[in-house]
């Protein structure tokens, strides 16, 4: 079949004209920003990418397509392969095609294989638009879309944000035909004689989406046939409501935010303490985190100094009057090995720049000045380990460093960010923060060597 000579393309013999003259309409008023972009759709080759792409094409926005082979089933997915080229070259279209393993990916990333397949689909689509200036990139989610998403977060649990629908515009990311539902769909592609690829997992109803599709929502609009319609209004009265939850939390982190850097952003645990309803505001304070252990957060405003509560990317850890969040990072740097020959070394605090100098100039916790005669390379960037000592400059006598640590104040996190550069096995230095009285700079000296922190 010549798609260019579909009745698609013969307005006096299209019956439903309707969707499209709508979508025209809430594109002019509310996506007019597509018309003056470059667009990647993302099709699978079902109904729904299958119609925005001809909606799209007989708007004349500047189109290409996207198909993801996930291999998943067989045959079937590389005839919706083939059916997905033949389109476009009918339609005229560029098209880009990428084949997946997503078994091995989901075995080797400990996912589901529907995680697994919508993380290499995301992926994939987000590197092709950067790669190739794509301005956006438009999936076919409709109103029935919106429904299911809506009872799932509703079935597991969630939040107010779980419960406001998939956005229309996020990011780069742009879905059209949300607000038209799956029936608008199969009108204009019946009437318009549209061809399609049926996928055959959307029957089974081993998951819990096509459970929903199948065997719930049915009966929920055969209780309201407006069902589709009166969830809009719902979610429109439940993103207004957000937006008064989302201004109320804003005013609240920018008192209860001390400081944020690098490694760390620390909360006042007193502004916590401060509100009637503790819990609500945690759970907006740390949800984007990971975090699901809501009790044990709100415990930890009276825990112990160092008690912590980790989500699988992040923790929060109580210190004193704060709660420190930061990032739970690899380990990429075990020992790092110093030679004499060495001028820079990067380490995980920063680059470590070693310089002869004529004289002690500008000594600061960031810069030492020490006698070169009395260190042994190579030279060794390492963690702490038990029974670490070192001779504090400018004090007599000698120090654990899990005595300085304590006298010092540090957090948890100060102590496991804390590195050090030593000499057969002695401290030299505290790094950014003290520097050995062994080593230090005297009247005998005769090579000065200076190391600087940047």
């Amino acid at each position: 079949m010549n798609y260019q000579e579909s009745e698609l393309y013969n307005s006096q013999s299209c019956i439903f004209e309707g969707m499209l003259q709508d979508l025209k309409k809430r594109i002019e008023t509310r996506l007019d920003f597509l018309n003056h972009s470059k667009l990647l759709i993302a099709i699978s080759g079902g109904i729904d990418s299958v119609v925005l792409t001809f909606l799209c094409k007989q708007i004349k926005l500047n189109i290409s397509l996207a198909h993801c082979n996930f291999n998943l089933r067989g045959n079937e997915s590389d005839t919706d392969e083939d059916f997905v080229l033949e389109l476009a070259e009918d339609l005229d279209l560029e098209v880009f095609v990428q084949r997946f393993d997503t078994e091995a990916y989901a075995k080797d990333n400990k996912r589901s294989i529907q995680m697994a397949a919508r993380e290499l689909r995301y992926n994939w689509f987000e590197e092709l638009a950067a790669q190739l200036k794509f301005d956006y990139i438009l999936t076919a989610h409709h109103a029935d879309d919106n429904l299911e998403t809506f009872l799932i977060n509703f079935t597991r649990g969630t939040g107010l944000e779980g419960l406001t629908g998939i956005p229309e515009v996020n990011g780069k990311f742009v879905r059209p035909l949300l607000s038209f539902s799956s029936a608008d769909i199969n009108v204009y592609a019946k009437e318009n004689n549209i061809k399609w690829r049926d996928d055959s997992s959307n029957a089974s109803t081993k998951y819990l989406r096509n459970k929903l599709r199948h065997e719930v929502i049915p009966i929920l609009k055969e209780i309201n046939p407006s069902l589709l319609n009166s969830f809009q209004s719902t979610l429109n009265n439940l993103n207004e409501t957000a937006l008064i939850v989302q201004e109320s939390i804003d005013k609240f982190l920018n008192e209860a935010i001390e400081s944020i850097d690098d490694n760390v952003v620390k909360f006042k645990i007193s502004a916590f303490k401060n509100l009637e309803h503790q819990r609500p505001y945690l759970y907006e304070s740390f949800k984007e985190f990971g975090f699901t252990q809501w009790d044990d957060i709100l415990n930890l405003l009276d825990a112990e100094t160092g008690k912590q509560v980790f989500s699988t990317t992040y923790r929060l850890i109580k210190n004193r009057d704060h709660l420190l969040l930061s990032k739970i990072e690899s380990e990429d740097f075990n020992e790092i090995e110093i030679l004499e020959s060495d001028t820079k070394i990067e380490t995980p605090l920063g680059i470590l720049f070693f310089d002869e100098a004529e004289a002690v100039l500008d000594q600061c916790s960031n810069t030492i000045f020490i006698d070169k005669e009395k260190l042994q390379f190579p030279l060794k960037v390492r963690k702490k380990q038990e029974g670490d000592y070192f001779y504090p400059l400018g004090m007599t006598g000698n120090k654990k460093l899990s005595k300085y640590f304590k006298d010092e104040k540090f957090s948890l996190l100060d102590k496991e960010n804390t590195w050090l550069l030593c000499s057969r096995g002695e401290v030299v230095w505290v790094i950014g923060k003290r520097a050995d009285n062994r080593f230090k700079v005297t009247e005998n000296t005769n090579q000065i060597l200076k190391i600087e922190l940047k």
